[in-house]
């Protein structure tokens, strides 16, 4: 991985070896299985070194760690929940009946499967992810069950495949963090919600400078540690777009389950799960 300190001319070429990395990490938990949390795919003989150190826990056991119920994880479709993320925006999203709903970085689909309850039959819920094994595997899952009001497409979250002004609500689950151009995809949701419209994410912030060893680590950046960013340049980055009443909270006690992200590095101390809300003004 290339050192985030690149110039202008190098930018593209590390976008895309971000790019790469990422998908090829959660492609290989979409057909592979076996994570920390969200984070990189385990250590196995075969795949060499990894930020995430095997473990028992099942996906459940994750996700509730992550503020999901039981009903919850027993309302999706079997094998939607592969027990990534850093939190629930299904709690902090308030989506009603006939909303139409937007998950970047959709996975398996197990966000979306919930937001899809929540709207019912005349909401839509649109899932956007880059990994194919992701895609293939959200719509098996969508299929078993006979979800029609759900869709899942194929697309960076840097530049969404939705047209202006389709969603009342934007949801993801500690996705923004991977990206290389945080600031594009917050103007992509601002452009895809219609006026009013609101952005309800889970997703890792820094808390404190990382040393250069965690910001260069490919593992730690798949893992949702490396590439978070600070409180402070996520507010500029919305409110730049366009969004108006912007809060971000940091959830202190999430530092319980992100070390175990990386057992014994001590990356609780450089981030924490923060809900992420914003909305676009009804002018616009």
């Amino acid at each position: 991985m290339s050192d985030k300190n690149t110039t202008e001319d190098d930018k593209s070429t590390y976008d895309e070896q971000v790019h790469d990395a990422v998908r090829a990490a959660y492609a290989t938990i979409a057909v592979e299985g076996g994570n920390s949390g969200c984070c990189a795919p385990t250590q196995t003989e075969s795949s060499g070194d990894s930020c995430c150190s095997p473990g028992p826990a099942a996906p459940e056991d994750f996700s509730a760690r992550m503020g999901y119920s039981e009903e919850e994880m027993a309302a999706v479709p079997d094998g939607s929940n592969l027990g990534l993320g850093c939190g629930n925006p299904s709690a902090i999203a308030a989506m009603q009946p006939g909303e139409v709903v937007i998950d970047l970085g959709s996975g398996a689909g197990f966000d979306a499967f919930l937001a899809a309850r929540q709207v019912g039959e005349t909401g839509h819920v649109i899932g956007v992810d880059m990994t194919h094994e992701m895609l293939h595997k959200a719509r098996e899952n969508a299929v078993k069950v006979g979800l029609e009001n759900v869709e899942f497409r194929l697309g960076e979250i840097e530049h969404l495949p939705v047209a202006d002004n389709t969603a009342d609500v934007i949801i993801s689950n500690c996705v923004i963090n991977l990206s290389p151009e945080k600031a594009q995809v917050l103007k992509e949701s601002f452009r895809v919600l219609k006026p009013g419209g609101r952005i309800a994410v889970s997703d890792v912030v820094a808390t404190a400078a990382m040393p250069q060893e965690v910001l260069n680590d490919e593992f730690l950046l798949c893992g949702c540690v490396s590439g978070a960013a600070p409180v402070a340049d996520l507010t500029a980055w919305l409110q730049e777009a366009g969004f108006e009443s912007v809060e971000i909270t940091v959830k202190e006690e999430s530092r319980d389950f992100i070390k175990d992200w990386a057992p014994g590095s001590g990356v609780e101390n450089y981030v924490a799960s923060a809900n992420i809300e914003a909305v676009k003004p009804q002018s616009s």
